[in-house]
């Protein structure tokens, strides 16, 4: 006779422990015996029984600025290839508050600078707060100009 359900349980019930001896996890629940980790209510994070512990060997580093401002960082080969794409007109300046529109640069950042990595082929006015001496010749070299707030 061929038996139809000879796969294995796929909803195992959970162990109960201090269940009596016979379950073999009654007494200490799998605790072992006596101390902290076997009471309740007790967590022990990162702590290296006495020895100093990782986060604490480790030298601090770094540091978070409150005044940094966030400059969000846009390359002539990105600005080509929206172009391309028609997703920026090259009529209109493009300004960071055009690009935070169109969500191609964060909404948090303060200002925008033009880096010069790739080439640019088409005529376009720029509004921007900083720019590199490469994207400011790429740009001219193509005809068009970039407009440096102060």
């Amino acid at each position: 006779m061929i038996e139809l359900n000879n796969r294995q349980k796929i909803n195992k019930s959970k162990i109960r422990v201090g269940r009596g001896i016979g379950s073999g996890k009654g007494k200490t629940s799998g605790r072992g015996v006596k101390g902290q980790k076997s009471r309740s209510g007790v967590a022990i994070k990162s702590f290296e029984g006495g020895q100093m512990p990782l986060y604490r060997r480790l030298p601090k580093r770094g540091f978070n600025s409150i005044k940094r401002e966030s400059i969000a960082v846009l390359n002539l080969e990105k600005i080509q290839s929206l172009i391309d794409k028609k997703t920026i007109d090259t009529k209109s300046v493009l300004n960071s508050s055009s690009l935070k529109k169109l969500k191609l640069i964060n909404k948090n950042s303060n200002k925008l600078k033009i880096l010069g990595t790739g080439v640019i082929k088409d005529k376009i006015n720029i509004e921007a707060d900083l720019a590199s001496k490469s994207a400011l010749e790429k740009l001219e070299k193509a005809g068009g100009s970039i407009q440096l707030k102060k």
